[in-house]
């Protein structure tokens, strides 16, 4: 299986931010540590900085494997970093069901770095809305994916 390179953890750790007490993220959920989402993110519950390492690398091991089995097209290493950050923010019954999956999956790899700033939306009240920490998120995994760079 493919493994996520440095750089596309450094783009996952900087857009998540570590918190090592559980909070509310945009859209309601409890999380903790590099926005890790379950029961270790509970009320009350502290953790330490090596848990929230522990957490996000069992967390970027399914994200990985997700793209691994999801996406059927060869990738760069840089490309598969864009979509492990990704599929590790949005989910993999996200990644499943998207457009960016079936374009790159049919080779247009352009239309599916596209896709990507389509996915800049949380459900706040139950509305959709643009969050603009997501906005600057796709933007650098776009960016990432089809250049390398970030």
């Amino acid at each position: 299986m493919a493994k996520i390179s440095d750089k596309g953890l450094s783009l996952i750790k900087h857009f998540e931010g570590c918190r090592l007490e559980p909070y509310r993220d945009p859209v309601g959920n409890w999380t903790i540590g590099y926005g890790h989402i379950g029961p270790t993110a509970e009320a009350g519950k502290k953790i330490a900085k090596r848990t929230a390492d522990k957490l996000l690398r069992a967390d970027v091991t399914e994200s990985e494997g997700a793209v691994g089995r999801l996406i059927e097209v060869d990738l760069e290493q840089h490309e598969f970093d864009a979509l492990v950050s990704f599929t590790f923010n949005v989910g993999q019954g996200n990644l499943h069901r998207s457009t960016l999956r079936r374009r790159l999956n049919a080779g247009d790899r352009e239309a599916a770095a596209n896709e990507l700033l389509r996915w800049n939306k949380g459900r706040i009240g139950g509305v959709p809305t643009t969050l603009p920490g997501l906005t600057r998120r796709r933007r650098a995994e776009r960016t990432l994916f089809a250049t390398g760079h970030v």
